[in-house]
C-alpha cells in the first residue's frame, strides 16, 4: 500500500529523508533551503535556511540532533528537534558536501564531491578532511559500515571506498563498467548494500571487498538510495522509473510504482512506524508497506 502526503510545494524539493530521535521524519527540502519535519498522523514544520544552500543528506547524530550537509553552501548544519539551527563552514572551499553519517567514534563523517575527500566533524565543530587517492572520484553517499569504517560510493570512480576511524582509505573497484554507485546502506548482515545509478542494478559488498550485484528489471530505473530495514530487506528508490523496490538478503526483487507521475522519488528511510518513507521532488513524502 502507498499513502503520499503534501509537505511541500513542487518546486521545494524533497530530497534526503530520515528518522530523527522524536519519532518524525525529517527531511531537506534542496530548491528552498529549508529543513522539514513531519509527525506521521500529526504536524507539518519548516525551518528556513539560506535559500541557495541546497541542503542534501540528513541524518541522526550522536547528540540527539539532526545533522545534514549543505551542497551549495559548502556547510554541515545540525537542527535540534525543537528547531534551533547551527552551521559550520567546511574548511576547503567548494567542497560540496553530500552524504553524511554518524561513525562509531561519535563524530559525523561526510563526502565532499567536489574534492574528492571525506571530512570528519566532531559534534563541537573541529573538522578534518581526508583526501581520497582518486581523482574526479565523485563521493556520494555514506554510512557506517558493520566493522567501524565507514564506507561510501565513488560515483565516478566505479568503486566504493572505505574509511576507518584514523583516516586510512581502501578502494574497491565495482566489477560492472559504468555502474556509478550511489546509495549505500549496511544490510545488517554484515555487508554494505548499494545501488548502481548507471547500470540500474543493487550490489552487496562484503567487508573483505568481495563484490555480488544483483540487476533490477529495468537497466535505466536509475536507483538512487537505499535503506536496510529490520526484517531483512533494502528499500531503494528508482527516480527514473518512478517506483520504488525492494530486494531480500537473498536478491528476490519487488517494485512498487508510485502513484503520482514524475515524482522523482530521491531519499529513503524507514519511519518510526516501521514502513519504508520516501522523499519525492514533487512535493510529498510517501509511505509504502509490502
Amino acid at each position: 500500500m502507498i499513502e503520499q502526503f503534501e509537505v511541500s510545494g513542487p518546486d521545494a524539493g524533497p530530497y534526503g529523508i530520515t528518522t530523527g530521535p522524536d519519532a518524525a521524519l525529517w527531511f531537506t527540502l534542496v530548491h528552498a533551503g529549508q529543513i522539514g519535519r513531519f509527525q506521521p498522523g500529526g504536524s507539518l514544520q519548516v525551518f528556513d535556511l539560506d535559500p541557495a544552500s541546497s541542503p542534501s543528506v540528513i541524518t541522526p547524530g550522536p547528540d540527539g540532533a539532526l545533522w545534514f550537509t549543505e551542497l551549495k553552501g559548502h556547510r554541515i548544519g545540525r537542527i535540534a528537534t525543537d528547531g534551533s539551527i547551527t552551521e559550520f563552514d567546511v574548511p576547503t572551499a567548494e567542497a560540496e558536501p553530500y552524504g553524511i553519517a554518524s561513525g562509531a567514534d561519535g563524530a559525523l563523517w561526510f563526502t565532499e564531491i567536489n574534492l574528492d575527500r571525506i571530512g570528519r566533524l566532531t559534534p563541537d565543530g573541529e573538522i578534518t578532511e581526508f583526501p581520497l587517492p582518486v581523482s574526479g572520484s565523485y563521493p556520494g553517499m555514506i554510512t557506517a559500515g558493520p566493522d567501524d569504517g565507514l564506507w561510501f560510493s565513488l560515483n565516478q570512480a566505479n568503486a566504493i571506498g572505505r574509511i576507518d576511524l584514523g583516516g586510512d582509505v581502501t578502494i574497491h573497484p565495482l566489477p560492472t563498467e559504468a555502474a556509478a554507485p550511489v546509495g549505500i546502506a549496511d544490510g545488517g548482515d554484515g555487508g554494505l548494500w548499494f545501488v548502481e545509478i548507471g547500470a540500474g542494478q543493487v550490489g552487496r559488498i562484503a567487508v573483505d571487498g568481495h563484490v555480488d550485484e544483483f540487476p533490477l528489471p529495468d537497466k535505466g530505473c536509475r536507483p538512487h538510495a537505499i535503506v536496510a530495514d529490520d526484517e531483512g530487506n533494502l528499500w531503494f528508490t528508482e527516480w527514473g522509473a518512478n517506483k520504488v523496490g525492494r530486494i531480500t538478503l537473498a536478491g528476490k526483487i519487488d517494485e512498487y510504482d508510485l502513484p503520482s507521475p514524475n515524482s522523482e522519488p530521491h531519499g529513503i528511510t524507514i519511519g518510526p512506524d516501521g514502513a519504508a518513507w520516501v522523499a519525492l521532488e514533487n512535493g510529498n513524502l510517501a509511505r509504502i508497506t509490502a
